[in-house]
């Protein structure tokens, strides 16, 4: 069994959830939705737009969309509550409620509304929409999850015939979203990381701090920032196995860990690797991707209050089916 038929067996095991999928105008959509409810992966789909464009697109692409709640943004029962309620949010930042209205139209908030106020579990798009606008969206509306300042992304690796992680599965972040984390950042990622692995693979997160040197093989301020990080990060959940500077080797091969690390609880074992910035974690996961023919699943977002969930726009059906039963996967750890 792949990734994400286990991703789907143990959705369906969990219970199913709400998901907005507010990208109506993109033909995709309608093929993962009908998908979706067709193997019962989800409890209701909502679209959020205009009700006739929907049901024409529906017919033209021949897709059943019976069960899906097609919520009309501006003729909806909720329009004006949910402007009131971002104009609130904002103000202090000099929104106007004629301001808050208009970007209450826009599909993405609305649907990041939805999730905010409990209409709905969680939000996937981006087959449309770019990250930058996804994952604002979801910040200026749902916010950061209690005690995290910090939105950040994560890949699944999945390498095969390796026996570094979970059987050649571990967990890479921050690979798409912070470009240069400070160490209250990182802390956050690492904690963020942690939880994303039990939520999804129930096994127990071994979150290895990286750099170019191992337990002050070297000095340098870079250095200096992934120590600290890893202090915050235990001070803020001591529960979790974390350990670090450690490089690569001596993150996940044991044999090199007795020689340079040989009193961490992590070294040789690591299965959440936290790069030091976005430019090292995205290299480093195309670079395992392709030389070491993986499988490769994100960015996934983590660290909001609820989950919100960002596609390439290049996404295919199956990616789209993929990415919603993540989403369930990551609310249904939330509500907890």
């Amino acid at each position: 069994m792949n990734f994400i038929e286990a991703i789907k067996s143990k959705v369906k095991s969990k219970g199913l959830l709400r998901i907005v999928l507010p990208e109506y105008k993109d033909e995709r959509i309608y093929f993962a939705a009908e998908e979706l409810l067709k193997q019962n992966l989800v409890k209701e789909i909502y679209f959020t737009g205009d009700e006739d464009f929907i049901k024409n697109k529906a017919k033209e692409l021949g897709t059943n969309i019976n069960r899906i709640k097609i919520i009309p943004i501006e003729k909806s029962e909720y329009f004006d509550e949910f402007v009131k309620e971002y104009y609130e949010l904002r103000k202090s930042k000099g929104m106007t409620e004629d301001e808050a209205g208009e970007v209450m139209k826009n599909e993405l908030y609305f649907g990041a509304m939805l999730v905010r106020k409990g209409f709905a579990d969680g939000m996937v798009a981006g087959a449309m929409n770019t990250t930058a606008n996804v994952v604002r969206s979801a910040i200026r509306v749902i916010g950061t999850r209690e005690g995290i300042n910090t939105v950040s992304s994560f890949f699944v690796m999945i390498v095969p015939d390796s026996p570094y992680g979970e059987n050649g599965l571990l967990f890479f972040a921050d690979s798409g979203v912070v470009i240069n984390p400070t160490a209250s950042q990182m802390a956050d990622i690492a904690i963020c990381t942690a939880d994303s692995m039990k939520a999804l693979i129930g096994c127990e997160p071994k979150v290895a701090f990286l750099s170019f040197s191992t337990k002050g093989s070297a000095s340098h301020i870079s250095i200096d920032k992934i120590t600290n990080a890893l202090k915050i990060a235990q001070q803020k959940r001591p529960d979790i196995l974390m350990d670090g500077e450690l490089q690569g080797d001596a993150a996940l091969e044991m044999r090199v860990a007795k020689k340079k690390a040989p009193k961490s609880s992590v070294a040789g074992k690591a299965n959440v690797l936290i790069f030091p910035d976005l430019n090292s974690g995205n290299i480093a996961y195309k670079l395992v991707q392709y030389l070491g023919k993986a499988e490769a699943y994100g960015p996934i977002l983590q660290g909001l209050a609820k989950p919100v969930n960002d596609l390439s726009r290049g996404c295919s059906v199956d990616d789209i089916i993929g990415v919603v039963c993540i989403t369930q996967l990551q609310a249904i750890a939330s509500k907890k």
